[in-house]
């Protein structure tokens, strides 16, 4: 059923869409299944989790983390994580440069924009995170990189509400991209999820998070 499933959303993905199967609350057995169907990129929300199934798992695995982190728990996953998602301010970018520093290495992030009307999420506003970028702290952290942004929509079956929150991550993407980031590693739009990844996608997203869809709905 999973690689089905899998494989059904594949099809579906334009070519430039990374699918990330959100892998949070599976155990193990179920997320090999989408391995053997071919599946290498994984996200996860909590750090001992996230743990446990790297140091269980096929090391050809890219991991991401993918919900809030909080910055006494950035060393655990520094010398693995592929790409963390959830970057919403200065001191978390500054602990990730320390902990790739220590494990040399650059570290890809995203930075993630509060673009939903619903207060419980989490992120930049436009103005924080341009002071940041033009800071000279951020100038001189060396060991992470940023590859794009990141951001939820609102849960709301107001298509056209959520179509105007993406609209907005990627024009937010494209302000940095002329100002900051002119490099070709800075590519990444990720949104979208199981619930809405078709309109984001429409609305210029190249990363997807995809989890009920696959794995069938939350333990």
């Amino acid at each position: 059923m999973i690689a089905d499933s899998l494989n059904a959303i594949k099809r579906d993905l334009p070519e430039n869409v990374t699918l990330v199967a959100v892998s949070k609350t599976k155990p193990v057995s179920l997320i090999m299944e989408a391995y053997d169907a071919g599946q290498r990129v994984f996200g996860e929300n909590k750090v001992q989790e996230l743990v446990s199934k790297y140091e269980e798992m096929p090391k050809d695995i890219q991991w991401h983390m993918i919900g809030h982190l909080q910055t006494n728990k950035v060393k655990y996953i520094a010398p693995f994580v592929h790409l963390i998602h959830g970057v919403d301010s200065l001191k978390l970018l500054k602990e990730i440069d320390k902990q790739g520093k220590k494990h040399d290495r650059i570290i890809k992030c995203l930075l993630q924009f509060h673009i939903a009307e619903e207060e419980t999420k989490f992120g930049f506003d436009v103005s924080e995170a341009l002071e940041m970028l033009r800071s000279d702290v951020f100038k001189e952290l060396l060991n992470i990189e940023i590859i794009g942004v990141m951001g939820m929509a609102t849960f709301t079956d107001n298509e056209t509400q959520i179509r105007k929150e993406f609209k907005h991550l990627k024009e937010i993407f494209e302000h940095l991209s002329s100002e900051f980031f002119k490099n070709a590693s800075f590519n990444t739009i990720s949104m979208g999820m199981s619930g809405d990844y078709k309109l984001a996608i429409e609305e210029g997203s190249t990363m997807v998070r995809v989890g009920s869809s696959i794995f069938g709905s939350r333990n």
